[in-house]
């Protein structure tokens, strides 16, 4: 039997473990800390230094990332590393689809999205690790541009969706909810597991 590792962002890695688990996928997940979408330029080096860690204990690595702002440079890793990713440019894309992102950016440029984890997670992902909470006038400087916020939800609860609206009352946004699902990435899972 074919070991694979997969190296996940840690907004995913529930996800995945859920879906693995679901469609017996036989696989062990690897979370890098989230957070670093805060430092996009740090992931392609988190990434690399996972590989670099794992290789040897697995008969095949995957990487359950879009470039997040990585701007190619963990494309680059993996290119090297002969590694594959989840194709997107961003969990947004994966859960929702580029069509879906595409379409509400067209009706609202300004659209600021949340998923569940990151709703779940507003509070210390944003807030705390941009510094809202010791300096809430960069507000306008991290959301002055932005006019609502659309929660890509993959599985609605009122304890989320409650997270949802704490998260945009928090940067003073009106809340759009869309229900997503998490198919987009069980899709993407299963292409990059068969890949």
């Amino acid at each position: 039997m074919t070991r694979v590792g997969v190296i996940a962002c840690g907004a995913l890695a529930v996800h995945i473990r859920a879906i693995a688990s679901r469609r017996g996928f036989d696989l062990d997940v690897h979370p890098i800390d989230a957070v670093l979408h805060n430092r996009p330029e740090r992931i392609a080096p988190a990434v690399a230094e996972e590989l670099e860690r794992l290789r040897g204990r697995y008969d095949k690595l995957a990487v359950a990332y879009g470039d997040c702002g990585s701007r190619g440079a963990l494309d680059a890793v993996l290119r090297e590393a002969g590694v594959a990713r989840l194709a997107g440019e961003n969990c947004y894309e994966i859960f929702a689809g580029a069509s879906g992102i595409a379409t509400a950016l067209e009706e609202e440029p300004g659209t600021y999205f949340l998923t569940d984890f990151l709703a779940r997670t507003f509070e210390h992902t944003v807030i705390r690790e941009l510094g809202l909470d010791r300096h809430p006038q960069l507000r306008d400087d991290y959301f002055g541009n932005y006019r609502r916020v659309v929660w890509l939800a993959q599985r609605p609860s009122a304890a989320t969706r409650a997270a949802a609206q704490r998260a945009a009352a928090a940067i003073g946004l009106p809340l759009e909810e869309r229900a997503v699902g998490d198919g987009g990435l069980e899709q993407a899972l299963e292409a990059l597991v068969a890949a």
